[in-house]
């Protein structure tokens, strides 16, 4: 069984006992998460909502959260001695799926 939940602007497919890094949501650890921007769940059929499936839930625990790896950006104009750098470090929350509700 999987789902396809919606996050932050972003798609996820997840399955129970998967780990996501989700944008931050400022949760503590061991709190539970629940989800209902599912847009399709496959339970031996697939079904697809309109945006989204009504009734369908997903249930997240969240582990911990964080920050990622810098992601440096770097650019260079030849001959016009101009460049720039800048660095980024996202912020995110490690949840776990416990359960996917159809």
């Amino acid at each position: 069984m999987y789902a396809i939940i919606k996050n932050g602007g972003k798609q996820y497919k997840v399955q129970e006992g998967d780990i996501l890094l989700l944008d931050k949501m400022s949760l503590e650890p061991k709190d539970i998460v629940e989800i209902k921007e599912v847009l399709a769940v496959n339970a031996g059929e697939l079904r697809v909502g309109t945006p989204f499936v009504e009734g369908a839930v997903v249930t997240l625990e969240v582990i911990n959260e964080g920050r990622g790896k810098k992601v440096i950006t770097f650019k260079k104009r030849r001959r016009k001695d101009s460049k720039t750098k800048r660095g980024f470090r996202r912020d995110f929350t490690r949840v776990c799926v416990t359960k996917i509700a159809a």
